[in-house]
């Protein structure tokens, strides 16, 4: 039996759980570049881990429609990842908070353009998911040997709509 999920625009205060919302918000933390550029300073809590570095790497993801079904979360115990559109179309995320070692109820948001994420070391959550083409991301996360991921499948898919703000604010 399939459990429904009501996806929401992304908010940093509605992520915060999981990970940062990156995004230029509010007045620049500094004006550089004689004075043509405003810099969003340290805008996620990057983590490799102790034997990890880091990497930018380029996903090339396929697109999805509405409905969307979520069958498989998955995370990294060993560093942090951060997904930025290089399109800069929205994307579905699915984060769950972690319960003993499994995910609980996920969530789902809808990253708007000029919004990036950075999952949390450890965090629960869903696959690539991008709503439109061409699908790039550039992805910041761990490079190393250790073993990095864990899945997770659900007894039963999630199907997600988007909410009636994400359809008012043009997120779909």
């Amino acid at each position: 039996m399939t459990k429904t999920l009501v996806a929401q625009p992304l908010t940093a205060d509605g992520f915060r759980a999981f990970g940062d919302v990156l995004e230029a918000t509010g007045e620049p933390d500094k004006i550089i570049n004689r004075g043509l550029c405003g810099r969003y300073h340290d805008r996620a809590r990057l983590d490799f881990g102790p034997d990890g570095r880091a990497g930018i790497s380029v996903f090339h993801g396929q697109t999805v429609s509405w409905p969307i079904e979520v069958a498989l979360v998955e995370r990294h115990p060993d560093g942090s990842q951060a997904f930025v559109s290089m399109s800069g179309h929205p994307f579905l995320v699915v984060a769950a908070p972690d319960e003993n070692g499994t995910p609980g109820a996920p969530q789902a948001f809808v990253a708007a353009m000029g919004q990036g994420i950075n999952f949390h070391r450890g965090t629960w959550h869903g696959v690539l998911t991008p709503l439109h083409e061409p699908g790039l991301f550039a992805v910041v996360d761990r490079i190393g040997d250790s073993p990095n991921l864990q899945e997770h499948w659900f007894d039963a898919p999630y199907i997600v709509q988007p909410g009636q703000e994400c359809v008012s604010a043009g997120l779909t």
